[in-house]
Formats: C-alpha cells, structure tokens, sequence
C-alpha cells in the first residue's frame, strides 16, 4: 500500500463512510487495540519480564493459569474500565462479569475477551493472542446482569484478534469485513496491511488435534479419514494437515490462506457440547470467518445463530473455507438422520 492507513484513520473513514462505528465503539475498539500493545510489550520481554510459567491458580474453567494470562487480563480491564464506553466486561479468565466501577461514566457497550489464547504455548516462544467481541447493552436494561451478555453471535457490533507472532497483527470486523493491521514497533502505531480479507471457498489443508481421533463423532472421522486417502480417495486430491494448538494462529492462517478449523465434541466428556467457549472464542472467530466469506458451525448449525444460556458455555467448532465446512455439517446432518 503506497498511502499508510493508521487504525485510528480506517475507523474514521468506515464511520463516515458507512455509519458502522458510532464514536464510543470507535473509542472501545481503540483502547482494546492500544491493551493489546501493552500485552505484546510483555509476551515479547518473555523470560526477561518473569512473565514466563504458570502463576499457580486455577481459573473457572478449572485450568492452570499462566502468569501471562493475569497480566493479560488485568491489562484488559485496566485499559477499558475508565473510558465510558463500557458498562461491563466479561472474561474467559473470570467467575463473573465484570462491573465498571460507579466512579467512572457508564456507556452502552459490553465487551468480552480471551485475554491470551493457546497459552501452552507461551513458555515455547509459538503464536498466541487475545481475542475479543463487542455487544451492545440491551435497551431499557437498569444495571448490568449477566443475562444481558447472553445474546446470540450475529448481535456483536465488532470482533476481533491480536495474534503476537513473528509480527503482532491486529484483526477486525465491523460487520462489513475483515481488516488487518500490523504493529509498527517504532512508530507504536497499527498500520493496515490487508483490506476485504476473503477466505477461498475450497481448501487443501484441515487443522485438527489427531490424537483425539479415537474419541471422536463418526462424521468427524469419516471427514478426516477421506482427507487423508488423498488422491486415492472420494476427494480426489492430496490434504495437508495443520495444528498449532492455538486457535488465534490457527484461524488467521485459515484468513490468510484457506483452511478448515476443528475442535469437534468427543466421548471423554459427553455432557459438554465442546471444548471451546462459545462467547469468548466461537463467536468472535465466526464472525470473523463468515465476514471473509468462510463458514463457521457447531457441526450442525451456524454458530452465530446460537443463543448463550451461561456466561462460559462451550461449543464444538468447525469454521474456515466454506465448501468443507459445510461437507463436515452435512456429514453430521446425515448421521442423525440415519439414527
């Protein structure tokens, strides 16, 4: 790009030129953008900063904390908590939600987050990030419940992620596309690389944790059984198979060049619909996805059409290239017909 777009200036011009982004949603979006600086300052410091290992607790998922993931968090709502734009925040990391004190002005906003996805990879120096969504306060609501976060993924007013690899990216949708923006280190200020990010509709590639395969759903298994027959299969052609173990890396290699992302329900534990968070990951990611062009299903139905009953609620995801997401939810469909 001859002309460098800041964040702040994309915001500006999709304000006026469509409306999307009233001023206090343009203002939340740039403080997120501005935590997320001060969170990849301390995942690139690494052992330098004593930000590396776990912090020895517990969150309310039951896993181990990593240091980077409190400091994450704690970044997160010292950044938002004071501008007025909010009237709360809710956490991966947290019981509860999050009120913005009676000391500072209330907006309109709620925000959500994962303040450092696929932190098992923190200690060995691979991508991470944090990923967030924006609604808006329902109407006519006195004070803030928990239940006005309970709204499907097609309500958020904006989604996106910040991936800390080799470069920091931020990505970002309004709901009229997918933006990239790259951390230019010296000036400290978020550059637009990619504009109208598309997802091709096919794709060679599937990311998937193999050694879950015995656990999982038969369609989950024929699906990725005729990706690896390759040529000699029903597909016709070679696949190549990706897993990071990081859902940020994962998906923005899927937004950058194809691909099909996997985290399936599995027998080890059958009461739960999934593994990963439906408002701090799925939804996000979804609306990410399908703003590029890609699909993006719990296996049988589109994730943004699904209405949260908890504030951590989990949910199996498939999203990328749109052609196999829906051969994955069309294997699914015709497995419970047969039943």
């Amino acid at each position: 790009m001859s002309q460098r777009v800041s964040l702040t200036q994309y915001l500006v011009e999709q304000q006026r030129a469509h409306g999307h982004i009233p001023q206090q949603l343009r203002l939340l979006i740039e403080v997120v953008a501005r935590a997320c600086k001060r969170i990849a300052i301390s995942v690139n410091k690494g052992a330098l900063g004593d930000v590396l290992g776990t912090a020895g607790s517990e969150n309310v998922q039951g896993e181990v904390q990593k240091k980077l993931d409190i400091i994450a968090n704690e970044v997160l709502i010292e950044a938002n908590e004071w501008g007025g734009h909010l009237a709360a925040m809710a956490s991966e990391e947290m019981d509860s939600i999050y009120l913005v004190p009676n000391r500072y002005p209330q907006g309109e906003y709620l925000l959500m987050f994962d303040p450092l996805d696929g932190s098992s990879n923190i200690d060995v120096n691979v991508s991470i990030g944090t990923i967030f969504s924006v609604l808006k306060k329902p109407e006519g609501s006195k004070g803030v419940s928990e239940d006005d976060f309970l709204q499907p993924g097609s309500a958020q007013a904006a989604a996106g992620y910040c991936v800390y690899g080799p470069q920091t990216t931020l990505v970002l949708t309004v709901g009229d596309g997918v933006a990239m923006f790259t951390l230019d280190r010296e000036q400290g200020s978020w550059v637009l690389t990619a504009d109208d990010v598309k997802i091709p509709a096919d794709t060679k590639e599937f990311a998937i944790n193999m050694s879950n395969m015995r656990h999982w759903d038969e369609p989950v298994k024929r699906y990725i059984d005729e990706c690896l027959a390759g040529t000699t299969g029903p597909r016709g052609k070679d696949f190549n198979m990706r897993w990071i173990a990081s859902m940020v890396a994962d998906v923005h290699r899927i937004l950058t060049r194809g691909g099909i992302f996997m985290y399936p329900w599995d027998k080890r534990e059958p009461n739960k619909a999934g593994k990963l968070r439906l408002m701090y990951e799925a939804n996000p990611m979804a609306f990410l996805v399908e703003q590029a062009g890609g699909a993006a299903t719990n296996a049988r139905q589109r994730i943004l059409d699904l209405t949260p009953t908890k504030l951590h609620e989990r949910v199996s995801v498939v999203l990328g290239s749109k052609n196999e997401v829906e051969r994955v939810t069309q294997y699914h469909l015709e497995a419970e017909k047969a039943k």
